[in-house]
């Protein structure tokens, strides 16, 4: 019974985010009068030596270098029929792995991203064999950071001042949020603050132990930075308030979605903004990725919409390259075509932020007007709408 109980308990923290979903399942709504803006980005946890079904192993080098060639020349083929009401096609924001840096790899998906298909920032997987160190962690972060910036692939705050960088945690535990599986550093929250993160990416995480209660925000931490998952609690942004306390957080939708049914039944599936080709991108999806409502506050009619991938996983080259996806990008660009009110803007993970700092300051317009906001690149891309 001990291990029965042991495992139900398990179960219950799986799911402490379900009170949370359940109340804003009857209080948020998208507005239904007036413009809406959709406000879509795609963080691709993107990891060319990823080996199918073996976590823990790494492709041949050579491998690599065809995946991501191969992504290089494919994915613009694939996305640049369907633009936003800015111009701009689907692009990703590119988390590579700090663990796994390549010069010669980082170089081919820089001039990638510098032809107007995406942005480049930080991905982190430590801790798995053994608890990493504040040290090593600090250490990491600041050698790639450093290293993307010399490939021209970070922000600066208003264009001045050291690099700044989004991330995304490789293991899901953030701040050692995952009972000390996949990360084993506490005060990591504090140390991305002081090594210029700007925006914490990582989540939804379900049904992984390190999701937090707190879903379907946009927040500042509300603990101390040094506690351990000071993201528990955060201080939703609102209109007139300006952020103080980085790296924000960026959620994606977590809830659940109810569409398959066996013998007629409903059979709930959690639904977490993750695009693969079991589970692609669809027009019933998007409704459940807008439910939530995700916005600053008193700013409902900007809804941020962060989705999540791996691109570079052979299994999901469908969703990412295939019919699924340009299906869902005809269909949704086709739809806010025939629903003069909503405007899809698709942006990376820098544009989503400074579109977000931009509603904090009560900024008035369309969030296209934002992208650049206060996060600058340093190296614009040749082409911000690639055609």
């Amino acid at each position: 019974m001990d291990g029965v109980g042991r495992q139900l308990g398990k179960a219950v923290q799986c799911l402490r985010w379900l009170p949370a979903y359940g109340w804003q399942w009857l209080t948020r709504r998208p507005p239904r009068t007036g413009v809406v803006h959709l406000i879509i980005a795609v963080a691709d946890h993107f990891e060319p030596s990823i080996v199918p079904g073996v976590p823990l192993a790494y492709a041949r080098f050579d491998e690599q270098e065809e995946r991501l060639e191969r992504w290089c020349a494919e994915y613009p083929k694939a996305v640049e029929s369907w633009r936003d009401v800015d111009g701009r096609p689907l692009r990703h924001t590119y988390f590579y792995p700090a663990e796994q840096y390549s010069k010669a790899l980082v170089d081919r998906l820089a001039e990638h991203c510098r032809a107007g298909w995406g942005e480049t920032e930080v991905h982190l997987h430590h801790g798995v064999h053994a608890s990493d160190t504040p040290e090593n962690t600090r250490r990491l972060l600041v050698e790639f950071r450093d290293a993307l910036a010399g490939h021209g692939c970070l922000s600066r705050w208003n264009g001045e001042g050291g690099p700044r960088y989004a991330f995304v945690h490789g293991n899901w535990a953030l701040a050692n949020s995952g009972r000390g599986h996949g990360c084993g550093v506490d005060e990591e929250l504090q140390i991305l603050a002081e090594t210029g993160c700007y925006a914490d990416l990582t989540l939804p995480s379900a049904p992984h132990p390190a999701q937090v209660a707190k879903i379907n925000a946009l927040y500042e931490c509300a603990l101390p930075l040094y506690q351990r998952a000071p993201h528990r609690r955060g201080r939703d942004l609102s209109r007139g308030h300006t952020p103080r306390i980085f790296p924000l957080i960026i959620q994606g939708p977590l809830g659940l979605n109810l569409a398959r049914r066996v013998r007629g039944w409903p059979m709930p599936r959690i639904e977490t903004g993750a695009l693969t080709t079991l589970y692609p991108p669809t027009m019933h999806r998007l409704g459940l990725w807008c439910r939530p409502a995700v916005t600053v506050k008193d700013r409902p009619d900007w809804i941020f919409v962060k989705l999540h991938c791996h691109g570079m996983d052979p299994r999901d080259e469908a969703a990412m390259l295939g019919r699924p996806m340009q299906r869902f990008l005809s269909e949704l660009i086709d739809d806010a075509s025939v629903k003069s009110r909503y405007r899809v803007h698709f942006v990376t993970a820098r544009e989503m932020v400074n579109m977000i700092l931009a509603a904090c300051d009560g900024r008035e317009g369309s969030p296209g007007d934002y992208r650049d906001y206060r996060l600058r690149l340093s190296h614009p891309c040749a082409s911000s709408s690639p055609s």
